[in-house]
């Protein structure tokens, strides 16, 4: 994810497509996109249908962004190479007609940008390759006993203290804990790890602050400083750890470079955490609000393949996923020209009703197999970490359906500030 440039104020509002009879005008749809307040926050999805009604492409001036609701071009776009996480492959800031990062922000700039989340081809395609190398199907296999063993002791210890805050006691700790086992970190370093993701992350939201900016740059400089260190160590001493692996990885003559390796580490706790972490908070919430499917679930867990695709779809952690327009892109007869940034709605795209029979309703036994939701994206940027985030959901959920009967919600939970990556401050659960 790319952290948004604050707004020029320069750029004029072009038409967008006109909306059909009995459907809200653009400037309508577009005025309940309200990605900093919290009653949206809290519920996107009226605003989303209103902004699909109205079109397939709106442009939103207080971000200087395109946004594009429906699921079948927000596939497309992603997979479409007119557009880019990045275009400095092509363009010098100054052709692009954009600002270049500020020089405060670095070492949070460098890192970001050698993440294989925001490189484009030829570079991505060599880290993926070598990255794939090490993080490989089978070692996401070897991790799931230790995956299974964590979210029972994590569960069975909420459960014994009769309830508590399912986020702080197992929906966050449970990915941290696999993330530090892969990476080979210690676990008195383990409570490191979330505070620096949260802090790096907190970049990725519309229009950073500028101590967002300084947060996420402390943690970029404490973070890669851990990691360089640990890649040092395990120089010295390989061991079986994804870091080992990935300073072995290579394809002929070819290597991962020490910032390729750090930017590689730090996405992985980045992107898999976050989408873990909320997408357990998120599903027990929905699970909590349609009770009848949390019996289904409890009566036949063998549906938890459907279920956790199910809340994956109908509630992403991911609501918006952003691009820029490196040649010009026609959107159903309106023009975005080079230079533009598209903001891909996730949220809105799993929610679509052209592609999803009764999208609005949550449902369990939706089969898996048809169920194209886009919240681990599409294209080259799929998330690599996309069967360990399903491991790791698997195991938590399963645990608590199989030893924790009659949980529920203790009081209705707060809203984190934040959109783009959508969760919630705590879930309180009792028995």
């Amino acid at each position: 994810m790319t952290p948004s440039s604050p707004t020029s104020g320069t750029s004029p509002t072009p038409p967008a497509s006109p909306a059909s009879s009995g459907s809200p005008s653009p400037d309508a749809a577009t005025a309940l996109f309200q990605p900093w307040a919290g009653s949206f926050v809290a519920d996107p999805y009226p605003a989303y249908e209103a902004l699909r009604a109205a079109g397939r492409v709106h442009y939103f001036a207080p971000t200087d962004q395109w946004l594009v609701p429906h699921h079948d071009d927000v596939s497309a776009l992603l997979r479409d190479r007119r557009l880019g996480r990045t275009y400095l492959h092509r363009f010098s800031h100054e052709e692009f007609g954009r600002p270049a990062p500020p020089p405060e922000h670095e070492p949070f700039t460098t890192l970001n940008g050698e993440g294989m989340l925001d490189l484009e081809e030829p570079a991505h395609a060599r880290v993926r390759r070598l990255v794939s190398k090490a993080f490989t199907p089978r070692m996401v296999d070897d991790l799931a006993p230790t995956v299974r063993r964590l979210a029972a002791e994590l569960v069975g210890s909420l459960h014994a203290d009769g309830g508590g805050d399912l986020l702080a006691r197992v929906a966050e700790p449970l990915p941290v804990a696999v993330i530090a086992e892969m990476l080979g970190v210690p676990p008195a370093d383990r409570g490191l790890l979330r505070p620096w993701s949260a802090a790096i992350t907190g970049m990725f939201e519309l229009n950073p602050t500028e101590e967002s900016a300084r947060r996420a740059v402390r943690a970029s400089e404490e973070f890669s400083a851990y990691l360089r260190e640990l890649i040092t160590a395990r120089r010295r001493d390989p061991g079986t750890d994804l870091i080992s692996a990935l300073i072995a990885a290579h394809d002929g003559g070819d290597v991962l470079s020490e910032q390729e390796m750090v930017s590689t580490c730090v996405l992985l706790l980045n992107a898999g955490h976050e989408a873990t972490v909320n997408t357990t908070t998120l599903g027990w919430l929905a699970l909590f609000r349609h009770p009848d499917q949390l019996r289904l679930l409890q009566r036949d867990p063998g549906l938890l393949r459907d279920g956790v695709e199910e809340m994956l779809r109908y509630d992403t952690p991911l609501q918006m996923f952003e691009r820029w327009v490196l040649d010009d892109v026609e959107i159903d007869g309106t023009v975005v020209p080079r230079g533009s940034e598209v903001a891909l709605l996730f949220g809105s795209a799993n929610r679509d009703p052209s592609r999803f029979a009764d999208p609005d309703r949550f449902d369990v036994t939706r089969p898996a197999a048809g169920n194209r939701h886009l919240s681990f994206g599409a294209g080259i940027h799929y998330c690599l970490g996309a069967p360990l985030a399903r491991l790791e959901l698997a195991a938590s959920f399963g645990t608590f359906l199989g030893r924790a009967p009659g949980m529920r919600l203790a009081e209705e939970p707060r809203w984190r500030p934040g959109y783009v990556i959508r969760g919630l401050e705590e879930l309180l659960v009792t028995w």
